[in-house]
């Protein structure tokens, strides 16, 4: 039952504002009695999809905590070491090297006199390439000149990088973990290859929206009560001569970003995807509103999949709307 909707139908029965545990007892068995056709029963999902939604939130919780890490690593480094921020940008302060060379000279003076050789060394275990000049442009930036503190407010700086550094290590090694785990289970559940099949959606980007969707049959009786649900189609407001068009607000914030992120990567790869993207984009309508009425494009192609349980057909999900795309 809708907290929202228990909450208009006790203003219903008693306009005085008053709450308590017996009273709102007495309300919500009134409004099974007097609105029971308005109401279904609760779906569960299957154990395979709860295990995937349980690996895949503990996943992407990770992920947001490696961004705040992240954030604070940034922050720091710019009140003391702004140079390492520069020397460390092209690999971003979440890549294995840039967080190895940074727990080992995590200070100016340290920093200054990494090697060359050293720095390579670090780079060609991360894969990188042409490791040599980059060791030199990591070096030289290192060595320019900054604004800095004094020695023993560096010193505190750097105990607090090198404690960062740490987090984030551990933050890295844990969530390619969960991203095998998220793999594993989701393989084990028969509506996987469906979702896979879908444009714009990867091993995780799959999990993600079945773990939020879930797998209870019925629960979304159209393709327009699952559209609802994840948030992408929108809220039509009319009084008298008005009409008014809104983009929902209220929704699964991790729907959305999944959801979002499977348009962004349809619109460039999905033919028939990209096609309507760009006509939408030609009638003036701005980048993210374009993206959300893919996304909601996209979930009705993937009810219809999961319904007749079969793979996504580039043609038999766009021929309608354009002529020519390839089966």
């Amino acid at each position: 039952m809708n907290p929202k909707q228990a909450a208009r139908h006790r203003e219903l029965v008693s306009l005085s504002g008053a709450k308590s545990d017996k009273a709102d007892a007495r309300t919500l068995a009134d409004m099974i009695r007097t609105r029971r056709h308005q109401l279904r029963p609760v779906a569960a999902d299957s154990n395979e999809c709860e295990a995937v939604k349980v690996v895949a939130r503990a996943h992407q919780t990770m992920i947001w905590e490696r961004t705040r890490q992240t954030l604070r690593l940034r922050a720091v480094l710019r009140d003391y070491f702004p140079a390492a921020l520069a020397a460390y940008a092209p690999l971003t302060l979440t890549g294995p090297d840039a967080l190895e060379l940074l727990a080992e000279a995590a200070d100016p003076v340290s920093a200054a006199k990494l090697s060359i050789a050293r720095i390579s060394a670090v780079l060609k275990r991360s894969r990188r390439r042409d490791a040599a000049a980059k060791a030199a442009a990591i070096r030289d930036a290192l060595c320019t000149e900054h604004l800095g503190q004094s020695e023993i407010v560096t010193g505190a700086y750097a105990a607090t990088v090198r404690a960062t550094v740490a987090v984030l290590q551990t933050l890295n090694s844990q969530i390619k973990t969960l991203e095998e785990q998220a793999e594993a289970y989701l393989g084990r559940h028969p509506d996987a290859e469906v979702y896979l099949s879908q444009p714009g959606l990867g091993v995780i980007t799959s999990a993600r929206v079945l773990a939020e969707f879930g797998d209870a049959p019925g629960r979304y009786t159209s393709a327009k009560a699952r559209k609802n649900y994840a948030g992408t189609s929108p809220i039509t407001r009319q009084s008298g001569k008005s009409k008014t068009v809104h983009a929902r607000f209220v929704h699964n914030d991790r729907l959305v970003d999944a959801l979002h992120t499977q348009a962004l990567s349809a619109a460039r790869h999905d033919a028939g995807a990209r096609a309507y993207y760009d006509e939408l984009r030609a009638r003036d309508i701005s980048h993210n509103a374009a993206l959300r009425q893919v996304g909601n494009r996209l979930v009705g192609i993937l009810h219809g999949c999961l319904k007749t349980h079969t793979y996504y057909d580039q043609a038999t999900a766009w021929s309608h709307r354009y002529s020519g795309l390839a089966a």
